[in-house]
């Protein structure tokens, strides 16, 4: 864990000052996606007959561990299952809701659990929800259908519905997404941007003449790597730009071929890409002489390992009902990469204002459970719960002074990622990242522009194994541990950070 040539760690600087900020954070960067996919939904947040559940079915051990891991908001149904999905199906009595074929998972949808489970689970689990449309097989008329549904208070056929389904008072969701991932082939529905941005921006304008205070996310692309990335954007906002207000971005990373060099600098990928859609962004408001600015969700990012088996199971059939799907196991590595990730929305604050990690449970998320049994924490939990705990007020632009390497992908990178957010009580929280698998490194912050500084509680996620991971087996196998040594002095912060790993370091500032 030293420097090869000697015992010297390597040394970073951070350089930051109040008052350069890059924005206040919204709450709803900490935002997730529950999709019906594998065992998300079913034996994952909803399982009836569980030990744990609740009178609506809800496992309350999950429900916990969602309100400790600092969720905001929660994005469904889907992702690729919304584009084929009839809402109407997930509502009214259950014993009457049909079976359905799922082609985007190749699974049979029970439909046990709806919209109307979906936003008592988001009432539970203390998160705004994040509802999508399905622009695939359906469009306008059934967009508008589901908004009088869920908003409008009463006296008209689909409110009433609502009421006689035992929910008197309006969902008032006001965060909608219109589709999902459209550019991409696989999408059941997939359209040219022609078509998806003349469709988005009708559906736009007439949901917002039945409820004027809808936030709207518009499709943007699925990846970085589509061919289309650039030119989709100006498309789809040519359209629409007017009648929305986001522009959504997808994004998922895997380590290849034991190259993880390459694996801990992906949020350099995240980096061009969020700069990418604010360049288009804002091409089409010059082009408008528009006042209006469109802003970022990042409504799907993760570590996703999609070079593995889809099912987890490989003997398990086709359109079955809740199949282990996409059950990713993540390491010490994967949890970096993802606190890494992190730093990257945070640096971004000011035009990335919504985001989701994806998924939220079982489905390569934080939280997975077995049926009938525990719920536990994946080492990815850690980084994403002291963000949003933490990661809340100012973020302040910093200047990073650190050695740097090349890597196959991104080309030469920092070993030192960070940022800074200070919150309102004035408590600086610094989250870094060591890039390097071999060596510590010693960072160091002039904080005399803050004032009297101290004392530092500083938490690292690390292992000597980075492949270490929580598993049903050895639930508890990597947590984050406190960090002795760690200091300021004359103004000055300095702490060493280990080889491969997160850290929060929240400092106390005078008042």
């Amino acid at each position: 864990m030293t420097d090869p040539e000697g015992d010297t760690p390597l040394a970073g600087a951070v350089h930051l000052d109040p008052r350069f900020t890059v924005g206040e954070v919204n709450p709803r960067l900490f935002g997730s996606f529950v999709e019906h996919l594998g065992r998300c939904v079913h034996t994952g947040v909803f399982e009836p007959g569980h030990p744990a559940a609740d009178e609506d079915g809800l496992r309350t051990d999950v429900l916990a561990l969602i309100r400790e891991l600092g969720v905001t908001m929660v994005r469904y149904p889907g992702g690729n299952f919304v584009s084929g999905y009839r809402w109407e199906d997930g509502v009214g009595p259950a014993e009457h809701r049909p079976r359905r074929l799922d082609a985007a998972w190749r699974a049979v949808e029970t439909n046990q659990f709806g919209l109307n489970e979906f936003m008592r689970f988001a009432g539970k689990a203390w998160v705004e929800p994040m509802q999508a449309v399905n622009l695939g097989t359906r469009g306008l008329q059934e967009a508008l259908d589901l908004l009088e549904y869920t908003n409008h208070p009463g006296g008209t056929a689909w409110s009433e519905l609502r009421r006689s389904h035992g929910v008197d008072k309006p969902h008032n969701i006001r965060l909608w997404c219109l589709g999902n991932e459209m550019d991409g082939p696989w999408q059941t529905g997939h359209k040219t941007a022609e078509e998806y941005g003349r469709l988005a921006a009708v559906t736009a304008k007439a949901m917002r003449d039945l409820d004027p205070g809808l936030e709207l996310v518009a499709c943007g692309s699925s990846s970085r790597a589509m061919p289309t990335f650039g030119s989709w954007e100006a498309t789809v906002l040519e359209h629409a730009y007017d009648v929305v207000d986001f522009v959504s971005c997808h994004a998922y990373y895997e380590e290849k071929d034991g190259d993880v060099d390459s694996f801990l600098a992906s949020a350099a990928d995240m980096e061009e890409f969020i700069d990418g859609v604010v360049a288009t962004a804002d091409h089409i408001r010059a082009k408008r002489h528009s006042a209006k600015r469109i802003n970022l969700s990042f409504d799907e990012w993760n570590v996703w390992y999609q070079s593995r088996p889809f099912n987890n199971d490989a003997d398990a059939p086709d359109w079955s009902v809740a199949p282990r799907q996409l059950e990713d196991v993540y390491s010490v590595t994967d949890a970096v990469v993802v606190g890494s990730l992190l730093i990257t929305l945070l640096r971004h604050c000011d035009r990335v204002t919504a985001a989701c990690l994806a998924q939220l449970v079982n489905v390569i998320a934080p939280i997975m459970t077995e049926p009938g049994g525990p719920a536990w924490r994946q080492t990815t939990f850690y980084p994403f719960a002291e963000a949003a705990c933490n990661g809340r007020g100012q973020v302040l632009r910093l200047d990073v002074d650190s050695p740097g390497h090349d890597t196959a992908l991104h080309g030469r990178v920092l070993l030192l990622h960070a940022t800074a957010v200070q919150d309102e009580d004035g408590t600086l929280t610094v989250f870094a990242v060591n890039r390097d698998t071999t060596r510590p490194l010693e960072l160091t912050a002039d904080l005399r522009a803050f004032g009297p500084a101290g004392p530092v509680l500083h938490t690292t996620l690390s292992d000597p194994d980075r492949h270490a991971a929580n598993t049903l087996r050895q639930q508890d196998r990597v947590t984050p541990s406190q960090v002795t040594g760690t200091r300021v002095a004359d103004g000055r912060l300095t702490a060493l950070l280990p080889p491969l790993s997160w850290s929060t370091l929240r400092i106390a500032l005078a008042p």
